[in-house]
């Protein structure tokens, strides 16, 4: 009989437990009773010699949970992510869900497998309902590439904004002043936060931002050929499409191709995050350089501090780590047409 046992049949994480077991003070009354309930009715026995070398040792479980639909986003986090946990010998669990039942679903599926903390990237890092359920199971949270951070919720992140605004100055240096921006997934915190770096590029610029050449994607490459076809078959074409992320902007370097039309000669194509599709794709994509391997790693490092912290009887602030971008220039982007 172990503390995952208990905290299977309660129904909660197995920090919780511990928390309950060491006489935490910051567990509710309910929740007290509810694991006090199944400690006795498994007649749960404390070793507590045991249980000392354990809180000094036991490695921690990370779950992640993600429902984010681009392969080559979530391959790179877990890249990081795989990587740091093997240095601090810790179990990392992954779990996919869709919709709410889903989520719910994948939830449960962590708890019982007695995760200490879990991190959520997006769109999940924006999820305060998941937050909300994972908290009162005594899990600790992670957000992960959130745009807006809550400010009791720790999360790894780059600025957005700024990386939008970097993009969108870069292409108004090259001469484009018809410039196209496909959005994400309106789930998604950062979708917003991109637009609006964007959007402040082009009002600093003083070029006003045509509702015809702004394009709502999903951040899936099939969402960026219907944004893209949207874009190029308008009776005005812009010079240059900024997409807020790699997909969609592999998907409008494809839409081009289809139409004969030369980039970055007739039309340059910018995207973000830089995954693995920026180099794959001909010409190769001209992006905003998020460090998502690292982010992983970073994200992996900074939960389990706060697990071994929480295991400590502490109870650590909630750290915000911000980390930094880069634009990379790639052959998708040239000067504007006449220029």
């Amino acid at each position: 009989m172990t503390i995952h046992d208990v905290a299977r049949h309660a129904g909660v994480g197995s920090m919780t437990v511990s928390r309950v077991i060491r006489g935490a003070a910051n567990v509710s009354p309910a929740m007290r009773e509810r694991v006090e309930a199944s400690v006795r009715a498994l007649n749960y026995q404390v070793n507590v010699a045991a249980r000392a070398t354990r809180s000094r040792t036991t490695a921690a479980r990370i779950g992640i949970l993600y429902s984010n639909p681009s392969a080559s986003y979530l391959s790179e986090i877990m890249v990081g992510g795989l990587e740091q946990s093997s240095k601090l010998a810790s179990h990392l669990l992954l779990e996919r869900c869709e919709g709410l039942a889903g989520q719910q679903a994948a939830v449960k599926r962590l708890l019982a497998a007695g995760v200490d903390g879990v991190i959520l990237p997006p769109p999940l890092c924006d999820s305060r309902p998941t937050i909300n359920r994972l908290r009162a199971a005594g899990v600790t949270v992670l957000a992960l590439a959130t745009a807006r951070p809550m400010p009791d919720v720790s999360c790894v992140r780059i600025d957005d904004f700024q990386g939008a605004l970097a993009m969108t100055r870069r292409l108004v240096a090259l001469g484009h002043r018809d410039i196209a921006f496909i959005k994400g997934d309106p789930l998604h915190t950062p979708t917003e936060v991109r637009f609006e770096g964007f959007a402040a590029g082009m009002a600093e610029a003083g070029i006003t931002v045509r509702q015809e050449w702004i394009a709502e994607g999903l951040f899936t490459y099939r969402s960026g050929l219907a944004a893209a076809e949207q874009l190029l078959d308008g009776p005005m074409r812009p010079t240059a499409i900024f997409a807020s992320n790699d997909d969609m902007a592999a998907a409008a370097l494809a839409v081009a191709h289809g139409r004969q039309i030369a980039v970055p000669q007739d039309l340059t194509v910018c995207g973000f995050d830089d995954t693995a599709v920026a180099t794959t794709v001909w010409p190769e994509l001209t992006t905003i350089h998020q460090p998502i391997a690292a982010m992983g790693r970073t994200a992996v490092a900074l939960i389990a501090d706060q697990i071994r912290a929480e295991k400590a009887g502490g109870d650590p602030a909630p750290d915000h780590h911000l980390m930094k971008f880069t634009l990379i220039e790639r052959g998708s982007s040239g000067p504007a047409p006449g220029v």
